[in-house]
């Protein structure tokens, strides 16, 4: 069964026909976790579900969700459902609520807690909904011909309940490595809309004595922060989001494990989570085949400076691959207090001081981790809110959540967005031009040299003043990607069709482009920030892959860094002093200095796994060209399909050089899921109430 039938929720209009909706809504299937787990405040257990009910008794809010939790309140006629990763205590609801006389109240109190969570809110009259800003949390409405507006966080939903046919264009333009903003809105679904990240959809309700009920309309609730910190007071800030996001994902879980691929990300959440006290801290890393990657060496260096906290570690230089090394092991299960231990001022203040935890380090051999393109069949396992250019690279991430589940792990760590975040893309330097050239010169003269820009052609992209809108129109081309030496200083980068698109495709993305390209405006009236954020929401949007694979082995998996306080934190920062060409990820350093020991955070190299997807294309041909045999994609006129046979016989081919296939793979393997992805409705007698468990705190 597809991973949204086990991880959703909807939201209902106040109506019979409403309540005939959640009648139809998909059951999720059981992932071992009790009922009673799901809510805050009394609840009964049973069913598969809860129901936050409107006050007259219909279902408002029907969750089925496999690990978040639904936490919510009412007071009267005005309720609170937050929905994340994180039980919050009624006391908390109703200091939220305190005071908070409509939208703008409630919002700036919720800012003083980890973005994380959808909001569903009914106040003063007003229903409101929303997700996050950084995209992590996304909201999709539709409107249905009996209940009207109805809305979810998965599109898949409700393209079920109204029966929404594929949209060819959203489709055409899934094939593309990366799809600016707005066009990454553009739903696959026909009738199915997506609330633009950032912003909120209040939902209609009737007009007094009438049955009249308008349509949906969106607000923004979010705006990024001035970039005024000087970059000691930012990094604060940051380790301080950081911090609390890691502990509103594990605090309180025993056994947690962390990607630990040696890079800087991860190695920062790994010596964050060990911060919360977990009993056991299991860090998994897969080997690198590439002889010359450090990845691994700095891994076991982690670990090793890890384990050493308040209890000496022998060196780590003679463990076998993939099996558990101990470093710095409790003896006791038992937590210390403040008193007991000498504080430790890179750790959160709180009254407790937890004990390190028991680690432990597996290696995952190189030979086993699975190359790109491997096991495609397995992605009819989840069913995405859209296709997804990481499908190709599923095997490989079901390896190692199976890893880590197999430790006994309660929650999975990683360090997705911090690439996004912390590096800094070079159109950042447009903005630093405008208020201090000489500096924004200079930066760019170092990151020149560093990447080869040509002097001219760089000067000419700084002084490029071009609009949002006229960039998009053009933002799509039939040549290949820009070489490694253009100057990327414009609002994005330029895609391009792909040789084994058909015309219709071609015409169908370019109509997209063109179409956006009338009404768009910027996320961010400046340019680099206009990136920054794209780039993040992107990463977010590609993160919900590994979280449905999560959900399907039954392992919540999370991406601190996608939090909406750390994305603020990050860009509240002045730009010299958030990134820089002689600097790796300073700020990032910077925030985690006192809590990363200071060995690691000198560390100022990447590794990168292109030669895995490359080998792909080569291990897995017989795949792909199965793949490609009765390609659904090619049913739809969308590409060429004899020509990918072609190429699937010659992974080595200039044409695979130039042009990545992986977002046709993905867009593939997606329609194939898809197509299969609902099974036979039961019939009226044989569904299961979806007021099966209805639960309201009320104050």
């Amino acid at each position: 069964m597809p991973g949204h039938l086990r991880d959703y929720f909807v939201v209902l209009p106040d109506s019979a026909a409403g309540a005939a909706v959640a009648g139809r809504l998909p059951v999720r299937e059981s992932t071992g976790r009790s009922a009673a787990q799901e809510s805050t405040g009394p609840a009964a257990a049973g069913g598969d579900g809860l129901t936050v009910l409107h006050p007259s008794g219909r279902p408002w809010v029907v969750a089925r969700t496999a690990f978040r939790e639904v936490s919510h309140l009412r007071r009267g006629d005005d309720a609170l459902v937050l929905i994340g990763p994180d039980r919050v205590p009624e006391s908390v609801l109703a200091g939220l609520m305190e005071g908070a006389r409509d939208r703008a109240g409630l919002e700036r109190r919720l800012a003083r807690r980890p973005g994380l969570h959808h909001v569903i809110a009914r106040l003063s009259g007003q229903t409101w909904i929303r997700g996050t800003a950084s995209g992590l949390r996304r909201i999709y409405h539709a409107r249905h011909p009996e209940a009207g507006t109805i809305a979810s966080d998965r599109p898949a939903v409700l393209a079920r309940l109204i029966d929404a046919p594929l949209d060819d264009g959203a489709l055409a333009l899934r094939m593309l490595d990366f799809l600016p903003h707005p066009l990454s809105r553009r739903v696959v679904w026909r009738g199915v809309h997506e609330t633009g990240a950032g912003y909120g959809l209040a939902l209609p309700v009737a007009a007094p004595g009438t049955a009249a009920v308008p349509g949906p309309a969106e607000y923004r609730w979010w705006e990024p922060p001035a970039p005024e910190l000087p970059l000691a007071e930012g990094a604060r800030a940051l380790g301080e989001a950081i911090a609390a996001s890691v502990r509103a994902h594990v605090g309180g879980h025993d056994r947690i494990s962390c990607e630990l691929s040696g890079g800087l990300d991860s190695t920062a959440l790994t010596f964050a989570a060990r911060a919360t006290g977990p009993r056991r801290l299991s860090l998994l890393t897969v080997a690198a085949r590439d002889r010359y990657s450090e990845d691994e060496t700095w891994a076991r260096r982690a670990v090793e400076l890890a384990g050493q906290g308040d209890h000496p570690t022998p060196t780590a230089q003679n463990r076998h691959a993939d099996e558990p090394t101990a470093a710095g092991r409790s003896t006791t299960a038992e937590r210390s207090t403040t008193a007991d231990r000498p504080a430790d001022p890179g750790r959160p203040a709180g009254p407790e001081r937890p004990a390190d935890p028991d680690l432990e380090h597996r290696v995952i051999p190189a030979d086993d981790a699975p190359y790109f393109y491997a096991d495609l069949a397995s992605c009819a396992a989840e069913l995405n809110d859209e296709p997804l250019p990481v499908a190709p690279g599923r095997a490989r991430a079901e390896l190692l959540l199976g890893r880590a589940r197999a430790t006994g792990s309660r929650y999975h760590l990683t360090g997705y967005g911090g690439d996004e975040l912390f590096l800094g893309l070079p159109h950042a330097y447009q903005d630093l031009f405008h208020g201090n050239p000489l500096t924004a010169w200079n930066h760019l003269g170092g990151l020149r040299h560093q990447l080869g820009w040509p002097l001219l052609p760089t000067v000419k992209a700084l002084l490029n003043r071009s609009s949002f809108p006229r960039w998009l129109a053009g933002a799509v081309t039939a040549e290949a990607q820009p070489v490694a030496r253009t100057p990327l200083l414009s609002w994005g980068v330029r895609q391009s069709l792909r040789p084994w698109f058909t015309e219709l495709a071609n015409s169908l993305i370019v109509e997209e482009f063109r179409a956006a390209a009338e009404h768009a405006e910027p996320i961010d009236p400046w340019r680099g920030r206009h990136v920054d954020i794209d780039a993040v929401r992107m990463g977010a949007r590609h993160f919900q892959a590994m979280e449905d694979i999560g959900t399907t082995i039954g392992l919540p998996v999370a991406a601190p860094f996608y939090d909406d306080r750390v994305l603020e934190a990050t860009l509240a920062v002045r730009l010299p002093d958030r990134i820089s060409p002689w600097r790796y990820k300073p700020l990032l350093v910077e925030a985690m200095r006192g809590v990363v020991p200071d060995a690691l955070l000198a560390r100022t190299t990447k590794d990168h796994m292109s030669s895995d997807e490359h080998q792909g294309l080569r291990e897995h041909g017989l795949e792909l060209a199965e793949l490609w045999t009765g390609s659904r994609l090619a049913e739809r006129g969308l590409v060429d399909g004899r020509q990918l046979l072609r190429l699937a016989a010659e992974p080595f081919s200039p044409v695979l050089v130039e042009h990545s296939i992986s977002s046709t793979v993905a867009g593939e393997t997606w329609l194939r899921t898809a197509e299969n992805a609902w099974p036979t409705a039961p019939s009226r007698s044989d569904r299961t109430s979806p007021l099966t468990r209805t639960s309201e705190a009320i104050l």
